[in-house]
């Protein structure tokens, strides 16, 4: 037999052996990367959803230091910001309930807090029972 016919079919055998090792390698690594993957959607949802609880607190706080404003104002303005954003369950509270009749120089407080399982995009498995809080204060000056 010819030399060089043998190192074609060496050649071959060792081109398919190495397309097994390159399966095997995705095989292996793929449900790693996609754990990864799926962490970092879970991780950047949750930095999602604690901005627009603090923007929502945020705003609800400044509605709450305009003259006449009352705690359905703030709730209201804090549910708008938070259903545009599409965060589910979100419960606001404002302290005190009463602030037009608070005194200058009173804080007045806006929690927003959300369950992270049901606004999650991936389930929620990674973080899950977690609720996610902010809370903004603001002083009434008049």
């Amino acid at each position: 037999m010819p030399r060089h016919s043998r190192n074609r079919r060496s050649i071959s055998s060792l081109h398919h052996s190495r397309r097994g090792l390159a399966v095997t390698e995705l095989a292996v690594c793929l449900p790693v990367l996609t754990i990864i993957l799926l962490a970092t959607i879970e991780a950047c949802t949750m930095i999602f959803l604690q901005q627009s609880l603090s923007i929502a607190t945020y705003e609800g706080a400044r509605v709450a230091l305009v003259q006449g404003a009352n705690a359905g104002n703030v709730e209201a303005q804090c549910d708008l910001i938070l259903n545009n954003r599409e965060v589910s369950s979100a419960t606001v509270t404002v302290t005190p309930d009463d602030f037009a009749s608070t005194p200058p120089g009173e804080w007045i407080a806006v929690e927003a807090s959300a369950p992270f399982s049901s606004n999650s995009l991936v389930g929620g498995w990674l973080f899950n029972g977690r609720t996610i809080t902010a809370r903004t204060e603001m002083m009434k000056e008049r």
